[in-house]
């Protein structure tokens, strides 16, 4: 492949702006809720948090899924990327009536499961309510991302997802403040967003190109693939939710909603740090994609050097920059000034960041062997992350360590994975060699 490194840094970096352009989503939300509503509603906003996360979760599954099947269809078959994109539709829209039902009838007894109790479950059942009502826009935003950006066009599906979150800054600060919408507002705010991003990558669609609306028939088979080959992203998404759960509840025991409010805070820079090694997945599938499809073993290699390299380079300076800010970023975020939430959360965040130096690798690596259809490694690396490794350490360590051991958890976690990531790759290396 001609000017791989190139295409590599382009892909990456646009991607990379992009998906912290959509973690932005939520980050404005717990800003201007901490502003607006204090402690309770940064823990309210927290517990919402696990299901946003899942609901993200399944629209990279079917929109990276689909999108890895039109990449690989496309060059043997003509009119393939029209049925992988009409059967990514027909997920979609099957998951997203469930998640409208969910929000509509169960919110409250969905807040509670998530542990709101009475001081949070009002602001928690109004935020999940209101989010899943959206869960269409945010499920065929997401696949019209991952389509747009398979079909050579990462600088359009950068500039929705870009505008899309700045509009949900703006949006935030109209409904929560001049407006007084309260957790409405906020929660309105991000489901208005997407359906900014949808009407720019509309655009894409004037011209032809490689996937467009057309009849076909719908097979369970075509389906199946296209869930198992995302299925990874949606486990690497499950396993920031699950960790979130199960975090909320052992640190409300603990520390009490104060607790998971400062949890909130460590969340919310989560949220965008793992949004950053994710758009260096992204970036990375359709190259490792495109050369398995033309079975260059080569460029191949080189597209898994490229994205090891720039995870760790990543990690390194992420982990300098938090480390160096802890204070200004607790602070930014603790509108009352609450001590103990503002101790909390700064032990926490020099703690819990050391796993991303493992996590990086664990979310690229999970994202490569998807793209060159190796999805049992894939899922098994999300699987081991999300709860086989991770949900054992939490609950052990924190009954031994308290709350040093809920942020130790993660790391704990994320090492171990790592060595089974790695092994995959050097696997997958010396197989290709021979």
């Amino acid at each position: 492949m001609k000017n791989l490194g190139k295409n590599f840094m382009r892909y990456v970096s646009l991607n990379v702006m992009g998906m912290i352009g959509l973690s932005c989503y939520i980050l404005a939300d717990t800003f201007f809720i901490a502003q607006a509503l204090g402690t309770l509603g940064l823990a309210a906003l927290n517990f919402s948090i696990v299901i946003f996360t899942a609901m993200n979760g399944i629209g990279l599954m079917i929109g990276i899924g689909g999108s890895i099947d039109f990449s690989m269809r496309r060059i043997t078959s003509e009119g393939a990327g029209n049925r992988s994109f009409v059967h990514s539709l027909v997920i979609g829209a099957g998951f997203a009536a469930v998640l409208v039902v969910i929000g509509a009838f169960f919110s409250r007894p969905l807040a509670a499961l998530l542990g709101a109790d009475a001081q949070t479950l009002p602001m928690t059942q109004t935020y999940l309510q209101t989010v899943l009502c959206f869960a269409p826009l945010f499920i065929l935003n997401n696949i019209m991302v991952a389509f747009i950006r398979n079909d050579h066009n990462p600088k359009l599906a950068m500039i929705a997802m870009l505008v899309s979150s700045l509009s949900n800054v703006a949006l935030d600060y109209i409904f929560m403040f001049p407006l007084g919408m309260g957790m409405f507002g906020a929660a309105f705010a991000t489901g208005l967003s997407p359906l900014v991003s949808l009407a720019i990558l509309s655009l894409h669609l004037r011209k032809p190109h490689g996937f467009r609306l057309a009849k076909c028939k719908i097979k369970a088979r075509r389906i199946l693939q296209i869930l198992s080959f995302g299925f990874s992203s949606f486990i690497g998404e499950m396993a920031s939710a699950i960790a979130l759960f199960a975090f909320n509840l052992i640190i409300l025991r603990i520390e009490g909603n104060v607790g998971v409010a400062a949890y909130g805070v460590i969340a919310n820079v989560a949220i965008i740090v793992t949004a950053i090694f994710t758009g260096v997945a992204q970036g990375t599938q359709p190259l490792a994609t495109q050369c398995y499809a033309e079975g260059n073993q080569a460029d191949a290699k080189k597209v898994l050097r490229y994205c090891l390299t720039t995870s760790i380079a990543l990690a390194f300076a992420l982990y300098a920059l938090i480390f160096l800010c802890t204070d200004q970023i607790v602070a930014f975020f603790n509108s009352e000034q609450n001590k103990t939430l503002a101790t909390i959360a700064a032990q926490g965040v020099k703690i819990y960041f050391v796993g991303y130096f493992f996590a990086g690798i664990n979310i690229v690596a999970a994202a490569f062997l998807s793209s060159i259809a190796k999805a049992s490694q894939a899922m098994l690396i999300s699987l081991l992350r999300s709860s086989i490794v991770l949900i054992p350490a939490v609950l052990g360590l924190s009954a031994w360590l308290g709350m040093t051991g809920v942020w130790l958890s993660f790391v704990v976690t994320e090492a171990i994975v790592c060595g089974f990531s790695g092994a995959s790759l050097i696997l997958f290396h010396r197989q290709t060699i021979a």
